[in-house]
């Protein structure tokens, strides 16, 4: 009996200790997490006296990590990040953000075990079919769903889904939530290349010069096709939205993996250490205010891009 009182006695002590230890980057999420509708509104209504960001772009890191921390089965920790991109959304909305991108799924994604990516295309098609089940909430805040990226790499029922999803919320235009699925900046990047060149040739055959500049074929001549950063513009996936002013990447970590490279010269980088599963009202609002810390140098630097 004295040595099991010994060893509880120890592991107690070790508790306590990690919750000191946590208790000070806590307390605010804590103190945040657990306001009402009531107080949020009166939050927000404070932060709003300053510039909101129009568009808010997250890379949800942390989901595999979370399950190993929680000894979660297989998938937990994608389904307890999908419960924080719901509480995510709605702040960022209740705040007055417009446009909302979620890095869903990478074309690189494709090259991870196949058992693991059946597992998130099943869980991608539960999810969108489980959200067409509430459209009356969806469309009484006016979200409209746009899936961005190379959708026909997608399996077929998630294909049909997000499909469903999209026609279903066509004619919402209070919000936005965008969700890269099957995407890259260097698929998306190259693709609008080649669509601006084919714009401007009339489909005649397009070729790259060792200099670097686009030429249309048309016999003995070759005329340089003059395209610009804005023609690139018009062809990237990401044309439905205004470029982010606040690109989140959750649990520590600052790699922007290939995601919206093209749309990212003049935004914050936020880097919460928080897994994505554990996102919630405080990371959205220490966003929002590093934006505001930075609104006057962003608004400076566009001007003279």
């Amino acid at each position: 009996m004295k040595h099991y009182i010994t060893i509880t006695g120890f592991q107690l002590i070790i508790f306590r200790k990690e919750l000191e230890e946590k208790r000070s980057e806590n307390i605010m999420t804590t103190l945040l997490g657990g306001l009402n509708s009531t107080a949020r509104k009166l939050l927000f209504r404070v932060i709003s006296t300053r510039p909101i960001p129009q568009h808010i772009a997250f890379i949800m890191d942390g989901n595999r990590r979370f399950a190993k921390k929680w000894k979660l089965t297989e998938g937990g920790g994608h389904k307890a990040g999908f419960l924080a991109l719901m509480s995510v959304l709605k702040y960022c909305y209740e705040i007055g953000v417009k446009y909302v991108t979620i890095y869903a799924f990478s074309l690189d994604n494709f090259n991870r075990r196949p058992d693991e990516v059946q597992y998130v295309m099943d869980l991608m098609q539960e999810k969108i079919e489980g959200f067409l089940k509430e459209l009356t909430l969806v469309n009484k805040y006016g979200v409209r769903v746009l899936f961005i990226g190379d959708l026909e790499r997608l399996y077929e029922p998630v294909r049909i889904a997000a499909e469903k999803a999209m026609e279903a919320t066509a004619r919402n235009t209070n919000t936005y939530l965008l969700i890269c699925v099957a995407y890259t900046s260097s698929h998306e990047i190259p693709r609008a290349i080649y669509e601006s060149c084919q714009e401007k040739s009339n489909g005649t055959r397009v070729m790259m010069n060792g200099n670097g500049s686009v030429n249309g074929d048309y016999g003995n001549d070759d005329h340089e096709l003059g395209i610009k950063a804005v023609d690139l513009d018009k062809h990237m996936y990401m044309v439905v939205a205004p470029d982010p002013d606040i690109l989140v990447r959750s649990s520590g970590e600052t790699r922007l993996s290939n995601f919206l490279l093209w749309q990212t010269t003049n935004c914050v980088l936020y880097s919460p250490k928080a897994l994505w599963p554990e996102m919630g009202l405080w990371e959205v609002v220490s966003g929002i205010l590093k934006f505001q810390m930075n609104y006057k140098y962003l608004e400076k630097k566009k001007k003279q891009a």
